[in-house]
């Protein structure tokens, strides 16, 4: 072999060892990671009292349950430390509960929640580390869908003799995002994050009587904590 030959060899091996031996990119730019899991949404929730015909009921109320629900997410890393999330989710089912001067009520009411969010996300260390934390901002839009109340709300508001139906407002909301991932190759990770949403929802009731419409409405602040725990794999 040529001494040419021969040092093109020895840098060819060389190359190939120093590939194996480096740590293969888990995020990186350019790089996309896709998720499932498990949401959890915890309400920090109050109610203004609930208006009938114009007047306010004193003490009355409701709260709303926690919910889980299977997500999604999407995540695309424009550089090895800034990436840009889209969560998604099948709707959570919340159910409120009477409180106060209601409470004898029980379930009120129940609605399932849609709330897509797109979140840019800055991720700690480099694109080889094994442990990541993040910090995220990001904007929600929340509408509900399939808003039903309870036999015994309808039947308080309308004396018995009718029913009632509710409609809950849209809006946006941002979202605060804080969490970690831990990747264990270069394809698979787990990551935990905590999200809050300031988050508030008026509700309007029509009841209809024999005697005519009887309105109603309250607003419901909601502001949960959304917890996420997920596997991702790296493509």
């Amino acid at each position: 072999m040529t001494p040419t030959l021969k040092a093109l060899s020895c840098a060819a091996a060389l190359s190939t060892l120093a590939a194996f031996s480096l740590p293969a990119a888990a995020q990186s730019a350019g790089s996309n990671v896709v998720q499932v899991g498990w949401f959890h949404f915890s309400p920090n929730d109050s109610s203004d009292p609930l208006q009938v015909g114009g007047a306010a009921i004193p003490g009355s109320g409701a709260t709303i349950k926690d919910a889980d629900t299977v997500g999604f997410a999407l995540t695309h890393f424009f550089t090895d430390n800034f990436g840009v999330t889209a969560d998604l989710g099948v709707p959570p089912k919340f159910k409120l509960n009477g409180a106060g001067t209601l409470s004898s009520l029980g379930e009120v009411g129940s609605a399932k929640q849609w709330s897509p969010a797109i979140v840019a996300k800055y991720y700690f260390g480099d694109a080889e580390s094994k442990f990541r934390p993040f910090i995220g901002a990001g904007v929600t839009y929340v509408w509900y869908s399939d808003v039903q109340l309870s036999r015994s709300l309808q039947s308080a508001l309308t004396a018995g003799t009718g029913t009632a139906t509710a409609d809950l407002s849209s809006s946006w909301a941002p979202v605060a995002n804080i969490g970690a991932a831990y990747n264990f190759d270069k394809n698979w990770s787990v990551a935990l994050s905590v999200s809050y949403i300031p988050l508030k929802t008026d509700a309007d009731i029509t009841g209809t009587t024999p005697a005519g419409t009887v309105k109603a409405k309250t607003s419901l602040t909601i502001n949960p904590l959304v917890t996420f725990l997920s596997v991702g794999y790296r493509f």
